[in-house]
């Protein structure tokens, strides 16, 4: 047929789009044939990238494995930085575990965030505790008295 990209094999196929499937985001759905279509890339180089830890795939009971929609992200952020930036598998894989460490780090510190607030609003609320159970009557306060600054006279 027309208009219908080869796989090579004889047989044509129709492009799919990740974006109209009802999937999670981090569901592994993708067969690695599919996924290979969807990131642009060969199913070998997908094998590759498994291989060197850059996308590690889930795995169905099989043992096949089952790409997700970050997965397919992910695979095509290797396949910018390396071609497109130049960086080597090695550094795209750096860049990658530096970037996965910043999202941790953020979660972390959102979570760290999180009960500071909790712990301050807390004390807040126990050190207003504490200032309502003050006796008024033990130190009596009369507001009608002002307080008067002194100053010397100078010198002339």
């Amino acid at each position: 047929m027309a208009g219908r990209p080869s796989d090579g094999t004889g047989r044509d196929r129709m492009p799919i789009d990740a974006g109209n499937m009802d999937v999670g985001h981090d569901s592994p759905v993708f067969v690695i044939s599919v996924a290979a279509q969807l990131s642009g890339l060969h199913a070998q180089t997908l094998r590759s990238y498994d291989r060197l830890g850059l996308v590690s795939p889930g795995r169905a009971a099989g043992g096949g494995r089952r790409y997700s929609q970050r997965d397919i992200a992910l695979l095509r952020e290797v396949q910018r930085l390396s071609q497109e930036e130049g960086v080597s598998l090695a550094g795209v894989k750096r860049i990658i575990e530096l970037e996965q460490l910043v999202d941790e780090l953020q979660d972390r510190l959102a979570e760290t965030t999180a009960e500071l607030d909790a712990v301050r609003a807390a004390a807040a609320q126990a050190t207003a505790a504490v200032h309502r159970s003050y006796r008024r009557d033990l130190v009596p306060v009369d507001r009608r008295q002002a307080v008067v600054r002194w100053r010397p006279a100078r010198p002339e």
